[in-house]
């Protein structure tokens, strides 16, 4: 198969994701020639829960929003993907059908490689099984710090976190003050409590006294970090 077509800025995120660029160029160069592309709507599903697996699957444009549904039928939102990230192996790796639902949040462009081809590949690769331990390592990693953090941790400060990872994953310059950076994930208040955990009208009232402390600034189109040292010593204070 050709090599995927990407824009350069969605070849960009992929090549410089912190996992990826890490691979010899041999195996990056299998990975790529075997992939292919696929571009999603706001809101187009991409995966479903309970699908049997049939593609790992990689971000280079936008977000893919991970939700689940509760019993009462809401809709919750776990995580969001961002540009670089490679996702879905788990299922391929034990056989099992998929545990959540994923969406494009935004217009997305997802790079796909079909089990088959990422079986082949790991038969060709030994490095790719130690780089997907890595991989999984950290993932454990991070799943313990947010289990942590929801039983240590107060709201504020859960949120001061979550506002410094989403700076550091979609941060980019803010038009009205250059040293302000604007996180360009578009989220919506509720959206934002629940990766939380919290109620929206909580979130709401913590965005409300951050604003006013000066640490970030909440605009029609998102919210602006404006001093993320401020937002960190809302971390240290509760630690």
């Amino acid at each position: 198969m050709d090599e995927p077509i990407l824009t350069i800025d969605e070849r960009s995120a992929i090549n410089t994701g912190r996992w990826f660029s890490s691979l010899s160029p041999s195996l990056k160069h299998d990975i790529l020639r075997c992939a292919y592309v696929k571009r999603f709507k706001d809101g187009d599903l991409i995966a479903a829960r309970g699908e049997p697996p049939e593609d790992w699957i990689a971000c280079a444009k936008g977000a893919v929003r991970v939700s689940s549904t509760s019993i009462s039928g809401k809709q919750i939102t776990l995580t969001y993907v961002e540009p670089g990230i490679w996702f879905g192996d788990v299922s391929i790796f034990d056989g099992d059908r998929r545990t959540h639902d994923a969406y494009a949040h935004g217009d997305s462009t997802i790079l796909c490689v079909a089990k088959a081809d990422f079986k082949k590949i790991l038969a060709l690769h030994v490095e790719l099984y130690e780089a997907l331990l890595r991989l999984h390592s950290r993932r454990i990693r991070q799943l313990y710090g947010l289990v942590e953090d929801l039983n240590t941790l107060p709201l504020r400060a859960r949120l001061a976190k979550q506002l410094l990872h989403l700076v550091r994953s979609y941060g980019v310059p803010s038009l009205s003050d250059s040293t302000e950076m604007r996180i360009g994930l578009q989220l919506a208040q509720e959206e934002l409590a629940q990766l939380l955990g919290a109620s929206r009208q909580r979130v709401n009232q913590e965005l409300k006294s951050m604003e006013r402390e000066g640490a970030i600034r909440i605009e029609q189109g998102g919210l602006v970090i404006r001093d993320r040292h401020a937002l960190m010593q809302i971390i240290d204070a509760d630690n």
